[in-house]
């Protein structure tokens, strides 16, 4: 499990950096439709971000990171992946998430992640496209780097790197050779679901494949320190959003 319903980006707003913010309705290259959640910055640095939530879709948290990051510069794209089965955009306490995710696939997930690349580069004309997930979106967001959208990197937040997957998401480690953008891997010492050695195959396969990569273990973090209600790993948090912002100014072109 990754975020509550009551969790929050551990990031403090910046008055007036999001110039406006709106509820979307997506449609993917099989027809389906789906939600998403699109922040402008009013100072746009030409750097764009795809959000992949976490088991739960998209829900308060990530419609807050998304702010975050257009109040960095970064205009901002959340997307939710249960357009194709639930009968309304409620993620909510009551809304049964792993039912849903159950019958989530890859080839749909990619589709929805390559349409929200194109709505966000229409919308906003961004320079530099960047995906950031965490838990279950981190994995997508690793994978995204395979899809052909000439990302300018891909973010992901303790997402499982190797192993078996839901929905037939690749693992990460296993498709290195096919990443073609710079890898930000973020994780937790003490996240029991990810242990030191998978994170240390991923890594040590990135570099067998040259790709660009930065990977970064907190020791004691656990899954899903990112968020305000983590008291304890406030600077880790801190931390883990300057090298995020880091990673995209260095990867945005001039």
């Amino acid at each position: 499990m990754c975020f509550d319903l009551d969790s929050r980006p551990p990031i403090d707003p910046i008055a007036g950096g999001a110039l406006e913010h709106e509820g979307l309705q997506l449609t993917a290259a099989d027809g389906a439709t789906f939600r998403g959640f699109f922040a402008r910055a009013a100072a746009p640095t030409g750097a764009g971000m795809i959000v992949l939530p976490d088991v739960r879709g998209l829900h308060g948290y990530y419609e807050e990171l998304t702010l975050r990051f257009a109040e960095a510069g970064i205009d901002a794209l959340a997307i939710d992946y249960f357009g194709r089965t639930a009968t309304d955009d409620d993620r909510g306490e009551g809304f049964p998430f792993m039912d849903h995710m159950a019958v989530v696939g890859w080839e749909t997930v990619a589709q929805d992640i390559a349409a929200a690349a194109t709505s966000l580069r229409e919308r906003t004309g961004v320079r530099s496209l960047f995906t950031v997930g965490f838990c279950f979106g981190g994995r997508l967001s690793f994978v995204s780097a395979t899809l052909g959208l000439g990302l300018g990197g891909v973010i992901g937040f303790y997402g499982w790197p190797g192993g078996t997957a839901r929905g037939g998401v690749p693992a990460p480690t296993e498709v290195t050779a096919r990443l073609a953008a710079p890898v930000l891997g973020i994780f937790g010492g003490a996240d029991a679901g990810i242990p030191a050695e998978v994170v240390d195959a991923f890594d040590g396969a990135l570099a067998a494949a040259e790709v660009p990569h930065e990977i970064v273990t907190y020791p004691g973090a656990p899954h899903s320190f990112f968020d305000r209600k983590q008291a304890d790993f406030a600077e880790d948090s801190a931390d883990s959003w300057a090298r995020v912002l880091a990673f995209v100014r260095e990867n945005t072109a001039a």
